[in-house]
């Protein structure tokens, strides 16, 4: 083999290279898999109002308010702004 001062110079920026590949691979996978497990309750995917209206709902069903102020408060949240 006679590669000489050029050629293990070039076959050390390959290995640098890759080496180096590795460690973004690795990076990435540790990132992902972080992301992909933590945060073990669902994502809310109700939109913005729905607590409240289940929350008012249950206000209307005890009678605590009437149906006037109920159809008010229910037009109010469903609103789109």
């Amino acid at each position: 083999m006679m590669w000489g001062p050029s050629g293990s110079a070039w076959w050390g920026s390959v290995m640098g290279l890759v080496m180096l590949l590795f460690v973004a691979l690795l990076v990435v996978g540790i990132v992902v898999l972080v992301r992909s497990s933590s945060g073990g309750a669902p994502r809310n995917t109700e939109p913005s109002g729905g607590r409240a209206l289940d929350l008012l709902d249950e206000r209307f069903a005890r009678g605590e308010i009437d149906a006037k102020e109920y159809e008010e408060r229910r037009r109010i949240l469903t609103e789109r702004h």
